[in-house]
């Protein structure tokens, strides 16, 4: 290990993994550490010898990928003041972060930020507070739903529309089916014989991508779908690119409808080390939490409880688990997968990740 002081090793291993160090914690015997690494974290940094530094679970480099943004939070200014700072420090902060997105809702004109997990924003807020002395109100957190269809669909929609002699038609017919897991969307056009002129294709394509940002089950991103154009009816004079667009919109709407669109949630695997004699209580906490115990077992006398469990469950978990432990317990958390969500059942259904709901 090199011979200088733990505070200067650590800051040069953070800084050489991506860190960017943002406060000191007393309580951490003062060590510069950024919000987001534990205690466990920072004595790993102390022990390493040899071999590359680990890297920012938050930033990306070319031979990782950034983690999903599962999270999402809106957020205002409360002055006209300190919008234009705000402003600034987003773009500051997403500059510096690629796993950090800001965005501005259409409908609402609030901010969403968008991060890995709760911790993640957590930090970014604390910053702006910190640094930037901007305080914004803060909606509630919302977990990153996805939407997905379970079986292939076929839709016919024409548009037609007449107004001052002047008119506007389009008739379209869309296969959709599921797409791999993880490979998206993909669209293809099998028209022949000329029956939707190939000037209007783009359109049509338009109208499907304006779509796929917001489903038809809760208004979350659809993903994993192939969309197929295999026939179409155009006029000489009153079809348009626009009039193909609005009909393959809403062509497309229905065959979500029809194709048994589902919301699907991000699922984490979870690493919790505590001492032994709390095990019972930590399992049973995160069986309450819908986690699925994949196995346990004892490393340098603790207990290590791994398990899968839903992000929206998570939230709060890290305040819960050190009243659990009185402080004594360590977890970890990373994305693994999406899995349909259950039947809101006698809850309120799923709404949009979007809006100031507290």
């Amino acid at each position: 290990m090199p011979d200088l002081p733990v505070e200067s090793f650590i800051i040069d291993r953070l800084q050489e993994g991506g860190w960017r160090v943002i406060q000191r914690r007393a309580n951490l015997t003062d060590l510069p550490i950024a919000d987001f690494v534990s205690y466990r974290d920072a004595k790993e940094w102390v022990n390493w010898k040899s071999g590359q530094p680990r890297t920012n679970l938050y930033v990306t480099t070319k031979e990782t990928s950034p983690q999903p943004r599962l999270v999402e939070v809106a957020i205002e200014p409360r002055s006209k003041a300190d919008a234009e700072t705000l402003s600034i420090a987003l773009a500051e902060l997403a500059a510096e972060d690629p796993a950090f997105e800001m965005s501005i809702d259409p409908e609402s004109g609030q901010i969403i930020l968008k991060g890995a997990n709760e911790l993640h924003l957590d930090a970014k807020l604390e910053i702006l507070r910190r640094t930037y002395r901007i305080d914004p109100r803060v909606g509630a957190l919302q977990v990153a739903f996805r939407e997905c269809i379970t079986r292939p669909a076929e839709v016919e929609y024409a548009y037609k529309k007449q107004s001052d002699g002047s008119g506007q038609f389009a008739a379209v017919k869309l296969r959709v089916e599921p797409n791999q897991p993880g490979e998206g969307y993909r669209f293809e056009s099998r028209i022949t014989g000329g029956a939707v002129p190939k000037n209007y294709i783009p359109g049509i394509e338009k109208g499907i991508e304006s779509v796929l940002p917001a489903g038809v089950v809760a208004g979350y991103p659809v993903v994993d779908i192939k969309v197929e154009l295999i026939d179409g009816k155009y006029h000489d004079t009153d079809s348009s690119a626009l009039a193909f667009e609005i009909a393959a919109r809403a062509a497309l709407r229905e065959a979500l409808q029809k194709a048994g669109s589902l919301l699907l949630e991000p699922i984490m695997t979870v690493e919790v080390v505590a001492p032994e004699e709390c095990i019972g209580l930590l399992i049973g906490d995160l069986n309450l939490r819908r986690g699925q115990i994949r196995g346990q077992d004892i490393r340098s006398g603790a207990a290590v409880i791994s398990a899968m469990v839903p992000l929206i469950n998570m939230f709060g978990y890290a305040n819960n688990l050190r009243s659990m432990s009185k402080g004594r317990a360590t977890f970890t958390m990373q994305f693994d997968h999406y899995a349909p969500a259950p039947s809101p059942g006698s809850d309120p259904p799923f709404r949009p990740a979007i809006g100031m709901r507290a």
